[in-house]
């Protein structure tokens, strides 16, 4: 991999995992944190404004931060199916638990999506946000520990790499 591909592949990956802790956090945030806090302090109406406006910004970084894990998602991935063809093998398991964490997060941004906008065919879900943003959270820690256990598995391109690099060393007699 060349220095290039190597800032790449670094950068869209920090953009990736930045993104997600920023959107997931600001939902725990706002359900666990705000939410109550407002509740307790607000009258009705005062809670009702403040939501608006909240809703206001963050639908910005919400919309901004799906297009963002769409894009460095797309190129993580392809970088590892790259990988993985390297490799010279075949990783059903990769591909089952990551078609899996995709499956998951187009449920999550649909759910965000539903929860920042004003479609009258979901207000039913924006008048029980409270719910749906447990299950973002829910579903988030799912992805993340999907996302774990892919990293830190024995994989078969983690496992052709070192076989590779030996087959390409000299016998100790040849140098």
């Amino acid at each position: 991999m060349d220095d290039l591909q190597l800032g790449l592949f670094t950068t869209t990956r920090v953009l990736h995992v930045a993104t997600a802790t920023v959107l997931v956090g600001g939902v725990f945030f706002m359900r666990f944190v705000l939410g109550p806090a407002a509740s307790d302090s607000l009258t009705d109406e005062q809670h009702d404004q403040l939501r608006t406006r909240l809703m206001q910004g963050w639908k910005k970084f919400v919309h901004a931060g799906i297009g963002v894990l769409l894009i460095s998602g797309g190129i993580n991935y392809t970088r590892a199916i790259m990988a993985i063809r390297a490799s010279g093998m075949k990783d059903g398991l990769y591909h089952g638990v990551m078609g899996t964490k995709i499956l998951l997060a187009l449920v999550i941004f649909f759910i965000a999506s539903a929860l920042v906008g004003r479609s009258p065919a979901f207000a039913k879900m924006r008048e029980n946000r409270r719910k749906w943003m447990v299950v973002i959270v829910t579903l988030a820690l799912v992805i993340y520990s999907m996302s774990a256990f892919l990293r830190v598995r024995k994989g078969p391109a983690a496992v052709a790499a070192p076989a590779k690099a030996a087959a390409s060393q000299p016998a100790d007699g040849e140098r």
